[in-house]
């Protein structure tokens, strides 16, 4: 239950930092803003650790000196630049159903409750997403690249993160995903400090929330949970992003969107049965 509140709680930040990336790119392209929010988010953590190694009690596991955190950091840092690159874009989160066919892949045994559940929760993000059969287009190949990577990075944390410290991880891949984030911006984009100073409100929040608080909560959520599971409860991030655009940018909810909400949250309900 503890590692299933964590995955709604990062999935509900990242739900509502779909309103300051769209909001953020009226003045930054998606380089710059990645980039400058993994630097933030990797920054924020990097001052916290101390005080976050205190109150949790700090163990042999919470060091630098581990060598399989720097190989963990250096994957998920890839994999989370890329992913994140196309989702500023736009990403339906195929991942859902891409993980459990991963995790069996690894050996591992994917109950049939939540084979089922990640098929609902695949049909509830098509309506939350898709407009129809119409909106198919060579973008989505993009989609389908951005939900592979996404997935790629959810199993290498369920496969290395039990042997490092997860809020260490999580520090590691924040600095190498805006390593890469900073070249893309500097190649493909001219940032002007003017401009990100002008979005810096969805910028803090993208960086010491969505990335520093949400992406920790990952890592530490899924210590203790099924690999699937964890992934359709991270899906959820599509239903709290439609809320926080309704709520905050006065966004009309339609009956196809409110038909894939119910969807998605049936499908939490199934994938919990034992």
């Amino acid at each position: 239950m503890k590692s299933n509140i964590q995955l709604i709680l990062a999935a509900l930040i990242w739900g509502c930092a779909f309103v300051a990336q769209s909001v953020s790119m009226e003045y930054i392209g998606p380089w710059t803003f990645n980039c400058v929010r993994f630097l933030i988010g990797g920054i924020t953590l990097t001052l916290l650790i101390p005080l976050l190694d205190r109150i949790r009690g700090k163990t042999e596991l919470m060091t630098w000196k581990n060598p399989s955190l720097y190989k963990a950091g250096l994957f998920c840092g890839l994999a989370l630049s890329a992913a994140s690159q196309v989702q500023q874009v736009g990403i339906i989160a195929l991942y859902v159903v891409i993980v459990p066919f991963l995790a069996r892949l690894t050996g591992k045994t994917i109950r049939g409750n939540v084979w089922a559940a990640a098929l609902i929760a695949v049909a509830g993000l098509y309506l939350l997403s898709m407009s129809g059969v119409q909106s198919l287009t060579k973008g989505d190949a993009y989609l389908l690249g951005c939900a592979f990577l996404f997935a790629v990075h959810i199993m290498i944390i369920d496969y290395i993160g039990p042997s490092v410290d997860g809020i260490r991880l999580s520090c590691m891949q924040f600095y190498v995903a805006g390593a890469v984030c900073c070249v893309g911006m500097f190649l493909k984009e001219q940032p002007v400090m003017t401009d990100i100073l002008a979005a810096a409100i969805p910028i803090l929040y993208a960086g010491v929330l969505s990335c520093g608080a949400a992406y920790t909560l990952q890592i530490t959520g899924q210590l203790h949970a099924d690999p699937a599971v964890a992934s359709i409860l991270l899906s959820l991030e599509s239903v709290f992003a439609l809320l926080a655009g309704f709520v905050i940018l006065h966004q009309v909810l339609s009956i196809r969107e409110i038909t894939g909400c119910v969807l998605m949250f049936a499908a939490i309900m199934l994938a919990q049965k034992s």
